[in-house]
């Protein structure tokens, strides 16, 4: 059956258009038409997280059964616009809003990574961090993260938020949050996130102690964004 949805705000900005027609089976639910739709309009893929869907103008869970002549309707966030799910900001950081912009009812597992300010690295007391960032690049390069992830995983969501600024000690840095149906593939996905963040994510760290300063690269050997992870831990 051809179905058409209603679409609004910034759905309808990146379809180019306010409706779209798409070809489901007889009998889809809700959950047919979300786990389709990607696949047919990548453009909204990185909004359908944090929106509804409405059928015959009530909202509908994932098991609603849509029909051939029904009203369907895509709904993002009434107010407040749409928390992204790869940020690199100047604001402290909480782990909350990327537990709900990864949560959904087929995940089975939800893993946060917190990566925090120490004092003490390798015997030197460290005062406070400064990060830096090529912001535009770095959230291109943390959307590349997650589409490695999704070549190696499935039914994985990932969101990543990175401060950037003066950072004290216990503040935290990074928040990486991991969801997938089962437990191991996010400890696996989330493990993964952080050590290809440090290797290829624009992001500089400033390390100032009592009695001096130093910029910090990653950790994984000598710095080569351009190879895989795998050959870098070779």
């Amino acid at each position: 059956m051809q179905v058409t949805l209603l679409l609004f705000a910034g759905l309808a900005e990146r379809a180019g258009q306010n409706s779209i027609q798409i070809e489901l089976p007889d009998s889809s639910t809700v959950q047919d038409l979300l786990d389709k739709l990607p696949h047919e309009y990548p453009a909204l893929k990185e909004l359908l997280s944090s929106c509804f869907v409405s059928v015959n103008q009530e909202y509908a869970d994932h098991h609603t059964i849509i029909k051939e002549n029904d009203e369907v309707a895509i709904l993002p966030p009434v107010s407040g616009g749409e928390e992204p799910r790869f940020a690199i900001t100047e604001a402290p950081l909480s782990v909350e809003p990327l537990i709900k912009l990864v949560s959904h009812r087929n995940c089975g597992a939800i893993l946060t990574f917190i990566g925090t300010v120490r004092e003490m690295t390798q015997g030197q007391r460290t005062v406070y961090l400064s990060y830096e960032a090529y912001i535009p690049m770095a959230i291109e390069k943390l959307k590349q993260v997650e589409a490695e992830i999704h070549e190696r995983w499935e039914n994985i969501r990932v969101a990543i938020h990175h401060r950037i600024g003066d950072l004290q000690i216990e503040e935290i840095a990074v928040v990486i949050a991991v969801s997938s149906p089962h437990r191991n593939d996010s400890f696996e996905a989330g493990r993964y996130a952080i050590e290809r963040l440090k290797q290829i994510v624009p992001i500089w760290k400033k390390e100032i102690w009592e009695d001096g300063n130093e910029w910090k690269g990653h950790q994984l050997g000598p710095w080569n964004p351009t190879a895989d992870l795998d050959s870098e831990k070779k």
